[in-house]
């Protein structure tokens, strides 16, 4: 097709050409280096024959020629259109304009891929780039296909939403010549379907669909000229979908492999890849076998002289053969098969056939290639070499053994070459649809068919043929489906339409496959017996030449012909069609390689039935041609018995394969992707307009414009017409309310108003047609359009710049005006204000002389007079400072000699001092090593163990002595105050009288003396004191030293415990499991055994065919050797028996019948003769019964009756024993050592309980005593005494000591628990010994209890527990008489001591009212009386508090029995008290935070049977609207209450079912109603609050900090619950990703209409003339209108969420990050959708975004969430609307590059490429622009990451801070709406 014929009939009238075709006018004119130029009119045209034009690119002006009128040049679009990324859109649809618009986009704009109405063209860049990521498959998953830029996904994506929408079967077609990218293409459209239809199961079927890629291209691709690698054959991929859309599997249909190129390869070019990958790999340890050289040294891989690629290791390419090989299933041993049967292809091309005498070739014996070929194929080196130069002709009663000739044999041998590498190619394709094959039943597929394009070479023969004839069928069913899809539309939109003519090439294909067609005479040819291509060529020309239009003869050749195909004139040499055609091997080479001894090569060339093969008529003889033979019978027909089976050719497979192929594409709907190769010489981004303009015409892009053309392709609906062109109405024609009537009204004024009026109106059909929601232009209509709207628009601006101009001229006049009246004001003002300025100045200087004559004779004096009076000054501070000086040396020597004195005496002092310490410390360190040495003997002997106790008592009573002796002399030192008192009074006395005092005074003196005796012995006191101390405290420390050796040996004894017990655990569960692997290996043994023996039948069955066959062979070997030479006649059975030999071979499916018959029929297995390594036996089922009876029955049944015999003791002695409560030893099981332990520390708190209450006695009994020694109650006391009573040293050694004493009885009581903890676990380990002994007898029971063992240890525990229960009364009744001794001492001390204080009250009362006067005696007397009151009171009170303690001991002593009891009676009892005070004191409304009389633990019991209601009341049953009625968190509050009562009861099984079974039950929940947004919110809060009380409640320091003593008073006391905290922070992440996730997909279809499309501000447009063609949509309902989305609906689902949260009472910090991942997820996929849509990218869009961002960010400040990071995500997407928004100059570089911080340099680059105006008045971005910012951005972001889109599914990592809670639990009400009446609080 030529240039001339793509001219398009533009549909003008003479008029509209006249308006058109005016000067300036741009045109497109041919070019013979460019095709096509731009020029522009320099004249109008008027119908000249000539008209001037300039070209654009040099400014040459020429003359340009019209030939004819209605073939005027082609006109260009306007700039507004350039860079359309459908071509169809174009306004002038022609061959230039389509060119260039692909030019632009690719060399400009990097866009390498483009719609033209259904089909994708793609060019190829020859670069990576980095458009493929899962990132953008995420982005074009679920897009329609008009949204989005062009890509493949977008085709991939149209395909599988039309597959899934509508359950019908799609096709994409990829073509295009050699190096244009097919391969790539379609390789990406199945990475596509793999990630969007990939199975979430095992088989993970996607990954085999992709890893068939590197195994296809090793096999089928090579290296061209034109590509590096190029598909040699044709493919297509079927890959099947279940009714999920999942890829369940896939099935590969493979075309015509070019097997010539095996042999020969053209300059430059290379063999198939896998020859290279074994060469580079013949290292490897397994390929050594191989003999493998370098490419270079193989004849068949040397013929291009081009071994390497560049940049491709073939290494690396063979790893990933194999890798792909394995996955796909292929065994490893199959695999080196083939490598080695490839390998033996080379060595077969490098043997050498030499020329013989006559007409006749042979081998030299010497040659090694053959015999490595003859090893690696495991045939009969003789054989081959045989029959490589001689073939078999068989008549009807003979065989006759002909040689070959030279040429003849290298012919047969390249044959066998290509035939053993096609047989290789297809059992490969073979292997991997099996692999790719799924059980389960495909319902649809998507088709991708990777084909190659048409071919013209300079030689062009039989595969070119093939596959320009496949390409013909292709375009036909592109012309079809291209013209189908016009018709439809318009049927749709019910308009008026005549037939469109389009190139129909049935005339062409007619030419090829019908009767007596090529293909037809091509066959009858081979089938001739002296057939030949020069008279297939004859036959041709007389059938067709002059009678095809399509057929033509070259002048100057008789054996080529032409075919004038839809792409090009082609011309066919005719020589090699027949032999190519026939495609025939030698017989004899195919027996022999049938004979080989691995089963794999016989495998591939076992003759198999062949569906294509016809029963012919009879023929008399059967002959094997080869590819060449000058003289003999030829036929492709084989006899077998009577009849004849005809073999079919290549044509006539090839022509099947292309019908069924063809059916295929009917029954689908294709998509089409067109492949067009740039350039030659394979650069990035280089564009050859020849070489693009040759495959634009060849692949029907061309077509496709011109059947769009030839229509009406220009298509606008209603509302997109008006809104365009509205400028170019009146106010009259315009309806509202009826868009399609104002468009009839412009329509009819603007294009039709040119026109006459007609008959019919003004109404011209060939101009435009209205459909029901379109208007339909024909071509060229729009651009009119466009060139009247800017006509117009320019008229508009005009008058604008007038008006606007001569308002400025008057502004400016006005603005002069005014300008000189305030001159002149301000001038005269001026003058006036210099005038007055000098008469001031005149005053001024006249003042300022008078002044300062003045200051400077004032200053001179001062400064005299300052003079005199610093020199006075000066000379009096001397004297005084030297008089000060001396005063001040003899002070300070003074103070020297008193310092130094001083400091030597305190020194000599604290030297004695020192010294005297040391040898104290000395003494009492020997003394103290040698008590700890005698301590650590004791303490290693067990009798000490014992006697612990007893000491610590000892030293109680100890110490309760020295107490007593304490107390007296506390007593003493009273009677001798008392004395001191006396004495004080009878001074008194004495200095009454001042004669009697002198008289007296040395008896005074002598009293002051024994005062001071008396102070000196209080101080000895003192030191006796302290010495007492520091014994208590070495008391303590021992004490000290001892627990921690308990505790050693306690944590000692535990460890051995947890071993014991993880022993036990692991030897059950390696039983388990060796029983479990013992069933399994039997198992695999007799499967083993059964594949055995099926496999061992089918190679005895192969075996006997190969045996068979090779016996043939050498019977006919035999007979030529022993036939004296020439031509020989052998018998005819011999004949018989080879004839036989081709049917000998069994057939598959009597191989199976002989499979599935193997145990009914003996083949000869089990016979000495072809028995080969027989499995080993398995072992019988009896054996196997056996075994496990000696593993498990035996103990089972044992361990049975010994817990039944142990059972029935343990209850006799139960009934004898009425106050012990003993345990038997268990029998084996686990569960019964943890309930022994249970009772043993039951039992063991009971007695602590008694001894907590001796404690308590002792600790009140020191109370009273420190009470009741009190010497502050004494009354008035000497001065004297006064000083010694009143002193707080004494109290505060007395408060010491007690503080010492309280300690010491505390670690005594842990002392003790400790000891029974240690008897307990003593008793544990003592019952654990049957379990150990158990496992270090192997699993034996009965050698444990050989001996009577069992009996004996229940023997010893029971007199172990004897022993413990006698200790414990002793210790009781011992306790007991000490408590009662000791209070008999205490009573008797406190009557002793009220007596004495009675007596020392009555005393100085006395005294005191003695010396007072009446008054002074009535207000003694009533403080004496109050006095006594008090006391009284106080002895009442105290009284009161001990019986309030005995009500609480007696409280926890019924507890301690009510849970021992196992019925429970007390507990119910108590239960139901509570209850019945619960339902008159509560509520039945809301639960709510109430003060309550009843004082609660704020814990929740429940049974163990009630666990499953709980769940199932609290989490699966309960409704959000229910929930949000009540207290926030409230069921988390409910579960954390009953994890406080397991925990109060210690229960560790209860508390761990619960909480496991909450978490599932949660999980469940969400999982069930994932989709339901206020239950799944419902559940992170109560998950997150669960969280933070466990945290609270935990007892770490780390959250307490805000608890209140109450709340500290409800934390966990037994259990540390950290690790279900991290489980429970674990599901939280879990619960927030499952609402981000249901979050983002609702939110996912109202980005793009809320944020891009939605235009809030009034008479700011942001479309472009866009709707020029529709594109076809995917959508189940097309017709019905989709809900407007816009920006609205996206804040009211944020406030919905935001409602739903705080209803919820999420944390806050948790809603900010909600709110933070939600605007990441909207502003990443705005900006990824801009970063896609062309008709986004200007500058009213980006105002309308950044007005839409607004919103969003206005949204965040009303709700508080400012702060939250929220809007920082929106950066991205906010710098790219103020990018569009943004000067674009080069002035202008630097602060773009500021500006767009957050933007990568792809996106950055991608937005200014994609900039478009709206109208042609404002600039595009140009290059020059766009690759100064480049270079800057290159410049500022060195490490940036150069990713184009943002992953969208980025996630930031959710923290959940901790918030604690002010609610205390025990003030929390459960409503009876909860259904929870079993929880019982406590």
């Amino acid at each position: 097709m030529t240039s001339a014929e793509l001219y398009v009939q533009t549909f003008l009238k003479d008029s509209e050409i006249a308006q058109v075709y005016v000067k300036g006018a741009r045109i497109w004119v041919p070019d013979e280096e460019k095709v096509w130029v731009g020029a522009e009119l320099l004249e109008n045209y008027t119908g000249q024959s000539a008209i001037k034009i300039q070209i654009e690119d040099s400014a040459e002006e020429r003359s340009y020629t019209i030939k004819d009128k209605k073939r005027l040049p082609h006109l260009r679009n306007p700039e507004i259109l350039i860079g359309e990324n459908d071509l169809t859109s174009l306004s002038y649809l022609n061959e230039p304009e389509v060119l260039y618009n692909l030019q632009v986009r690719f060399l400009e704009r990097n866009c390498i891929y483009t719609y033209c109405g259904i089909v994708l063209v793609a060019i190829n860049p020859y670069q990576q780039l980095p458009i493929y990521g899962n990132e953008l498959i995420q982005m074009y998953s679920g897009q329609d296909m008009g949204t989005m830029d062009p890509h493949i996904f977008a085709v991939a994506e149209e395909a599988f939403k039309l597959m899934s929408r509508f359950d019908k079967n799609q096709s994409i077609i990829v073509s295009g010549e050699s190096g244009a990218g097919k391969t790539v293409s379609a390789k990406y459209a199945m990475r596509y379907f793999a990630m969007v239809g990939g199975s979430q199961t095992e088989t993970q079927v996607e990954q085999k669909v992709l890893a068939s890629n590197p195994i296809m291209e090793a096999i089928g691709n090579a290296k061209t000229t034109r590509n590096d690698n190029s598909s040699r054959f044709g493919k297509y991929i079927e890959i099947s979908f279940n009714k999920k859309n999942e890829i369940i599997g896939a099935h590969m249909r493979t075309y015509l492999l070019e097997k010539s190129r095996v042999v020969f390869q053209a300059a430059e070019e290379r063999n198939y890849h896998i020859f290279y990958q074994l060469c580079a790999s013949r290292d490897l340890p397994e390929f050594k076998k191989f003999c493998l050289l370098s490419p270079e040294d193989f004849y068949y891989t040397s013929h291009g002289m081009a071994p390497e690629i560049d940049g491709v290791d073939d290494a690396e390419d063979m790893l990933s053969a194999r890798e792909a090989l394995s996955m796909l299933g292929i065994a490893e041993k199959d695999q080196l098969m083939i490598f080695q049967i490839q390998a033996a292809v080379l060595h077969f091309g490098n043997v050498k056939i030499h020329e013989a005498d006559g007409e006749s070739s042979q081998i030299k014996k010497d040659d090694k290639h053959l015999s490595i070929m003859c090893k690696l194929l495991g045939i009969e080196e003789s054989q081959m070499r045989m029959w490589l130069c001689h073939k078999k002709i068989v008549t009807v009663g003979e065989v006759l053994t002909k040689p070959l000739t030279l040429t003849q044999a290298s012919f047969a041998q390249d044959a066998l070459a290509k035939h053993i590498y096609a047989q290789t190619f297809d059992w490969i394709v073979e292997k991997i649809n099996r692999a790719l094959h799924s059980g389960t039943k495909s319902t649809k597929f998507i088709g991708v068919l990777d084909i190659y394009g048409f071919e013209t070479f300079e030689i062009n023969s039989f595969e070119q043929f093939c596959i320009n004839y496949a390409n013909e069928k292709l375009q036909q069913i592109f012309n079809m489906h291209v013209f189908k899809l016009e018709q439809e539309e318009y049927v749709r939109e019910a308009i008026e339409w005549s037939f469109i003519d389009f190139y129909d090439n049935q005339p062409c294909i007619d030419l090829i496959e019908s009767k007596l067609g090529i293909l037809d005479l091509l066959d009858e040819e081979c089938k001739m017996p002296k057939g030949s291509d020069e008279n297939w060529c004859q036959k041709l020309y007389d059938k067709h030449l002059g009678k095809a239009r399509h057929f033509e003869k070259p002048r100057m050749s008789r054996s080529a012909f032409i075919i004038n195909h839809f792409a090009d004139r082609v011309e066919y040499q005719a020589d090699g069609f027949l032999e190519k055609n026939r495609d025939t091997v030698l017989e004899d080479h195919i027996n022999i390689l049938r004979a080989s001894e691995f089963e794999l090569v016989a495998e591939l060339f076992e003759e198999k039935v062949d569906p294509n093969e016809k029963k012919s008529r009879a023929g008399s003889a059967t002959t094997h041609p080869m590819r060449q033979a000058p003289k003999g019978g030829r036929s492709n027909k084989k006899t077998v018995g009577s009849q004849q089976v005809q073999k079919a050719t290549v044509g006539d497979q090839f022509r099947e394969s292309l019908h069924k192929l063809m059916e295929t594409l009917n029954a689908t709907t294709p998509h089409y992707i067109r492949c067009i190769k740039p350039n030659d010489v394979k650069e990035a981004f280089i564009f050859e307009p020849k070489r693009a303009v040759e495959q634009l015409r060849a692949c029907g892009v061309l077509e496709t414009i011109r059947i769009s053309a030839a229509g009406y392709p220009s298509r606008w609906t209603y509302p997109e017409f008006f809104q365009r062109y509205r400028v170019l109405a009146q106010s009259k024609d315009i309806n509202r309310s009826d868009h399609r009537k104002t468009c009839e009204n412009v329509l009819a004024k603007v294009i039709q108003g040119s026109v006459k009026k007609t008959p019919r109106g003004l109404e011209d059909p060939d101009k435009y047609r209205f459909g029901k929601t379109k208007i339909f232009f024909r071509a060229g209509q729009v651009a009119y359009l466009e060139k009247l709207r800017s006509d117009k628009l320019k008229a508009c601006g005009i008058m604008i710049q007038k008006h606007v101009k001569g308002w400025l001229a008057r502004r400016r006049y006005q603005r002069i005006i005014k300008s000189v009246s305030l001159l002149q004001k301000y001038g005269r003002g001026l003058l006036a204000r210099r005038h007055a300025k000098f008469l001031r100045e005149t005053h001024s200087a006249t003042c300022i002389q008078k002044r300062w004559k003045g200051y400077k004779a004032r200053t001179k004096y001062l400064q005299v007079r300052k003079a005199t009076v610093v020199i006075q000054s000066a000379i009096r501070g001397y004297f005084g400072r030297m008089l000060f000086k001396k005063e001040l040396h003899e002070h300070r020597a003074v103070t020297i000699q008193k310092m130094v004195r001083s400091y030597l005496a305190r020194k000599r002092y604290k030297r004695v001092m020192r010294g005297i310490i040391l040898l104290q410390s000395h003494y009492r360190r020997r003394k103290a090593k040698k008590e700890l040495k005698h301590l650590k003997i004791e303490a290693k002997s067990v009798e000490h163990i014992k006697n612990v106790n007893k000491g610590l008592e000892n030293k109680i009573i100890q110490l309760q002595q020295k107490l007593d002796s304490k107390n007296k002399e506390g007593m003493t030192l009273k009677e001798q105050e008392v004395y001191i008192k006396q004495l004080k009074g009878e001074i008194e006395k004495l200095r009454s009288s001042n004669e009697e005092g002198k008289k007296s005074s040395n008896k005074v003196s002598e009293l002051m003396q024994q005062i001071k005796d008396l102070q000196e012995e209080l101080s000895k006191e003192r030191e006796d004191k302290q010495v007492l101390i520091t014994e208590k405290e070495e008391l303590m420390k021992e004490h000290t030293q001892i627990l921690s050796k308990l505790s050693e040996e306690k944590c000692h004894l535990k460890e051995e415990l947890e071993e014991a017990t993880l022993k036990r655990e692991q030897q059950e569960i390696k039983t388990d499991d060796e029983l479990k692997v013992k069933l399994e290996e039997a198992k695999k043994v007799l499967q083993a055994e059964f594949d055995s023996e099926r496999s061992h039948h089918q190679r005895l069955v192969k075996e006997h065919a190969r045996l068979q066959q090779r016996l043939e062979n050498l019977q006919s070997e035999m007979a030529v050797l022993t036939s004296p030479g020439g031509h020989k006649r052998t018998p005819s059975d011999i004949s018989a028996i080879s004839l036989e030999s081709y049917t000998s071979s069994v057939s598959p499916d009597e191989v199976k019948y002989e499979e599935e018959g193997a145990e009914d029929k003996d083949q000869g297995y089990g016979t000495k003769k072809k028995k080969k390594a027989p499995a080993p036996p398995p072992p019988s089922a009896t054996a196997i019964e056996k075994e496990m009876k000696d593993i498990d029955i035996g103990l089972v049944l044992k361990l049975q009756n010994k817990v039944k015999e142990l059972e029935r003791q343990r209850t006799e002695l139960e009934e004898r024993l009425e106050h012990m409560e003993e345990e038997t030893p268990r029998g084996g099981s686990s569960t019964a050592v943890i309930s022994n332990s249970a009772f043993n520390a039951l039992k063991m708190q009971e007695l602590q309980n008694e001894n907590d209450k001796l404690k308590r006695e002792v600790s009140k009994l020191m109370k009273s005593i420190s009470e009741n020694v009190s010497f502050e109650k004494g009354g008035t006391n000497s001065p004297a005494g006064k000083e010694f009573m009143d002193s707080k040293k004494i109290e505060d050694q007395m408060r010491v000591f007690r503080e010492q004493f309280t300690a010491m009885s505390d670690e005594l009581e842990r002392r003790r628990e400790e000891c029974l903890q240690l008897r307990a676990m003593l008793a544990e380990k003592s019952i654990t010994t049957h379990a150990i002994a158990k496992e270090s007898y192997g699993g034996m029971d009965d050698i444990v209890n050989e001996d009577n063992e069992l009996a004996l240890a229940y023997r010893t525990q029971k007199e172990l527990n004897r022993l413990l229960e006698n200790q414990l009364q002793k210790t009781e009744k011992d306790a007991k008489k000490k408590e009662d001794r000791l209070k008999r001492e205490i009573r008797d001390l406190k009557q002793e001591n009220e007596a004495a204080q009675k007596a020392i009250n009555q005393y100085n009362s006395i005294t005191r009212n003695l010396q007072l006067g009446p008054e002074a005696k009535i207000e003694a007397t009533m403080q004496h009386e109050i006095t006594r009151l008090t006391s009284e009171n106080l002895d009442l009170r105290e009284k009161a508090d001990k019986q309030s303690d005995q009500i609480r001991k007696m409280k926890k002593m019924l507890k301690v029995y009510a849970k021992k009891l196992k019925e429970g009676d007390v507990a119910e009892i108590e239960a139901e008290l509570e209850r019945d005070d619960k339902q008159k004191s509560s509520d039945n409304g809301v639960a709510t935070v109430k003060h309550l009389d009843r004082t609660y633990m704020g814990m929740l019991e429940y049974k163990k049977e009630d666990e499953p209601q709980l769940i199932k009341c609290l989490i699966m049953d309960l409704k959000p609207k229910v929930a949000q009625g009540l207290l926030p968190g409230l069921p988390s509050y409910v579960l954390f209450m009953c994890v406080r009562h397991t925990d109060y009861i210690n229960d560790d099984e209860k508390v761990r079912t619960l909480l496991t079974n909450t978490i599932n039950g949660i999980k469940k929940c969400v999982k069930k109603h994932n989709k339901e947004l206020d239950r799944v919110i419902l559940w992170l809060a109560n998950t997150c609050r669960l969280l933070h009380t466990l945290k609270q409640y935990s007892g770490e320091k780390a959250f307490q900090t805000e608890n209140t003593s109450r709340q500290n008073e409800h934390c966990l006391r037994n259990f540390d619950l950290s690790e279900y905290r991290q489980v429970f922070s674990d599901l939280a992440v879990w619960i927030y990703q499952t609402l981000i996730k249901h979050m983002e997909e609702v939110l996912q279809p109202m980005v793009v209409p809320a944020i891009l499309d939605h235009e809030a501000i009034a008479g700011l447009t942001a479309s472009k003339p866009v709707g020029m063609r529709g594109r076809s949509s995917s959508s189940a309902n097309p017709d019905e209108e989709v809900r407007e989305l816009s920006l609205d609906s996206l804040m009211k689902a944020l406030n919905k969420y935001n409602q739903i949260l705080s209803q919820n009472a999420v944390d806050p910090e948790l809603v900010k990050q909600v709110f933070r991942q939600l605007y990441y997820y909207i502003g990443s996929n705005a900006l990824n959708n801009l970063l896609l849509r062309k008709d986004m990218c200007n500058w009213s869009k980006g105002m309308q975004i950044r007005y839409n961002l607004s919103h969003l960010e206005q949204w965040l400040r009303d709700n508080k969430l400012n702060e939250s990071g929220a809007q920082d995500t929106l950066e991205p997407i906010t710098q790219a609307s103020q990018l569009l928004q943004a000067r674009k100059s080069d002035a202008d570089v630097e602060s773009i590059c500021e500006m767009c911080s957050k933007l990568t340099t792809p996106q950055i680059v991608k937005i200014l490429n994609l900039y478009t105006p709206v109208d042609e008045f404002e600039e595009r971005v140009p290059i020059s622009f766009i690759r100064k910012i480049q270079e800057r951005l290159k410049s500022v972001k060195h490490d940036e990451d150069n990713t184009l889109l943002i992953d969208a599914k980025y996630s930031f990592p959710v923290t959940f801070p901790f918030n604690p809670s002010t609610i205390t639990l025990d003030s929390i009400d459960i409503p009876e709406s909860l259904h929870l009446d079993f929880l019982t609080r406590v």
